[in-house]
Parts: structure tokens; sequence; C-alpha cells
């Protein structure tokens, strides 16, 4: 393994043999035998680590879900136990979002609250800040969660834009006559990623949800908590 991008092709190639029901076991066991110094690379490639860590989450979700659905039940062990390791490190569902990619944020703080004693691999490997995208890319085998694509460090950027313009035409409700808009309540638990109340509308309005200057009240879908594997996205534009 050379370089960051090899990483993120390498938790694509997982992600891609879960997905079409193959062995997923050799992929597991290279992620699992990284060393820490060839994991340390994604610090230098931002879009790399990103991809890497979704497609690492979504995989695992996915993995778990197929071998025991039952642990969905539970969902305090299900995001909480650990589930996959990475370079000798076992890790849970939490750690990897919140850890992670949401650069050490507290899961019950709104995007607001710094995650508590966050450790020394979580330290080493979290990214330097929160791109809000990531939730319309992280599934975690719900119903009201965005479908899974896997993604590349090549193009990741177009690739997140698209997975977020595709979830939020399919989830948000505009009632302009009346002045109010209905959103996933994933901007409600991840407020302070979004950048707080402004923020939230500067999003809608990039992509094209609400007008320049429309300040419409916020209303927040309940989230459907109900089991759904397998929902992948099987085309991208």
């Amino acid at each position: 393994m050379r370089t960051a991008e090899e990483l993120a092709d390498l938790s694509y190639e997982l992600l891609a043999a879960i997905k079409r029901g193959e062995p997923s076991e050799t992929y597991l066991s290279r992620i699992a035998g990284l060393a820490e110094s060839t994991l340390a690379m994604l610090r230098e490639d931002e879009s790399a680590a990103t991809a890497f860590w979704v497609n690492l989450y979504n995989a695992a979700v996915q993995h778990t879900l197929e071998r025991d659905p039952s642990v969905y039940e539970n969902r305090r062990k299900f995001f909480g136990d650990e589930r996959i390791s990475v370079a000798g490190t076992r890790l849970s569902l939490d750690e990897i979002e919140h850890g992670i990619l949401r650069s050490s944020k507290w899961k019950y703080g709104l995007g607001y609250v710094p995650r508590p004693f966050p450790n020394d691999f979580e330290r080493a490997h979290r990214l330097s800040e929160v791109d809000p995208r990531i939730h319309f890319a992280l599934n975690c085998g719900a119903e009201s969660c965005p479908p899974i694509v896997a993604y590349t460090a090549r193009d990741l950027d177009r690739e997140l834009d698209l997975s977020t313009r595709s979830f939020l035409e399919q989830s948000i409700r505009y009632d302009r006559d009346a002045g109010e808009v209905t959103v996933t309540r994933l901007f409600l638990y991840y407020r302070g990623d979004f950048g707080g109340r402004r923020g939230i509308y500067s999003f809608l309005e990039t992509y094209d949800v609400i007008d320049e200057e429309d300040r419409p009240r916020v209303r927040y879908d309940q989230y459907d908590w109900t089991r759904h594997e397998k929902m992948f996205r099987e085309t991208r534009s």
C-alpha cells in the first residue's frame, strides 16, 4: 500500500464486495493488518481519509447486519460495541462516525460539544474538520438513512455533492405558501456540523432547496429507525 488513494480503494472494494454478496474476509483481514504507519498516510489526504472511513463505516454496518440482524434491536450496543478492526485496533461505529469522521464530536451534543476523552488512535486519525455532507453518505441501517454509495478519493467532492443533492430532493418538503420547509432530522441531530440555523439555511440554498434570502420555518421529520439493510444505490450520475 503506497498511497492514501490506495487505502481508499481498499475500503471501496470491501464495500463493493459486500454489495455483490461476495466474501469480504480478505478485505477485512487486509484492513485489520494495516501498519499504523500506512494508515497514517490518510492524514495527508483528507479526501482519501473521508472516503476510507465512510466506506468502512457503511461496510461494517452491512457486514454486522448480514451476520446477525438481531444486534440492531439494541441500538446502544449496535453503535457502541466494537465492530471492525483497523490497523490492529478494534473500533465501534460510534468511534468511526463521531470520533474520526466528525473530528471528536459528542454523539448527543448536536454538533456543538466535543467528544470526551478521545483515545490516542482517535487523536491520530480523526479528520481535521467536519464535512456535513458525510451525514448524507453514512448509512446506519435505518429506514431514514441515505442510500449506500462506495466513495473514491479521486472524485469524492462530486460524489458527496451528488449524494447530498439526491437525498435532499427525496426527503425535503418545502411549502412556499406556508413559509415552511420540512427537512430530515439529521439537520437537528448534527445542527452544529451545519453551522447552526444560519448554516442550515445556507446549506439549503447551496442545494437549491430554498431560494436565496428565503427564511422559512424549519420543521424536522421524525427519524424512522426501522431496520433496512442493503440500501445500495445502483447508479451514480
